[in-house]
């Protein structure tokens, strides 16, 4: 079903039933609600790193910051590359989910090197769940370091859980697992009852639990 008149408001109201927008392409104006039979999530309990990653997250490959440059990941994420030739961010996506960063629920995190963007990820934090939209590398790694920082945060913040909303090999990795439909409404719901807190610091101890869990 389209939806011409689409407010953050109503994103975020969508979010907490379920429903997430998508369009079929970058350059279709349209927009159209997703509602999975079979929902990807990453509990924060069993949140894993590839051994090989964890290396490159000790070694400080990147520089990683949060919100340092949203609009720039938002647009990285939509770019068509070789192995992506099409994205589903168009500019009503662009437009929505920069309102909901200045609002303080749409978040991302960056990775640097040299002071060039090569990397992140943006998603939308309601609660006690970070909807994780989409992720971008222009370097080895860069996006799954900035998942790991992340998942970090998430932690100390007392999230319950990541929506990947579908999954893939690479997310399984990462200790994601598929929920039917009605299963995952019932997480959602008890997650929305957190009180959690995307603002919160974390240091290098809460980081390198995340790297042994």
């Amino acid at each position: 079903m389209e939806m011409p008149d689409l407010t953050p408001d109503m994103l975020l109201r969508a979010y907490s039933i379920g429903v997430f927008p998508m369009a079929e392409d970058r350059d279709d104006p349209e927009l159209v609600w997703v509602d999975p039979r079979m929902r990807g999530i990453i509990p924060m309990s069993k949140f894993h790193v590839p051994r090989r990653l964890r290396r490159t997250v000790r070694n400080d490959t990147f520089e990683v910051t949060f919100d340092r440059d949203f609009a720039g990941v938002i647009e990285g994420c939509a770019e068509a590359t070789e192995g992506r030739p099409r994205t589903w961010i168009n500019s009503r996506i662009v437009d929505l989910y920069t309102s909901l960063h200045f609002k303080g629920h749409g978040h991302s995190v960056e990775c640097w090197q040299d002071g060039d963007l090569v990397g992140g990820l943006y998603g939308i934090s309601l609660k006690g769940v970070f909807f994780g939209e989409s992720m971008f590398s222009r370097a080895t790694d860069a996006s799954k370091v900035a998942l790991v920082h992340l998942a970090a945060k998430l932690s100390v913040g007392g999230y319950a859980f990541i929506d990947t909303q579908f999954i893939t090999k690479h997310l399984s990795r990462f200790g994601a697992i598929e929920v039917p439909r009605n299963e995952y409404r019932g997480l959602l719901a008890a997650a929305l009852k957190f009180d959690s807190e995307f603002g919160v610091e974390y240091d290098a101890g809460d980081l390198e639990a995340i790297l042994q869990q």
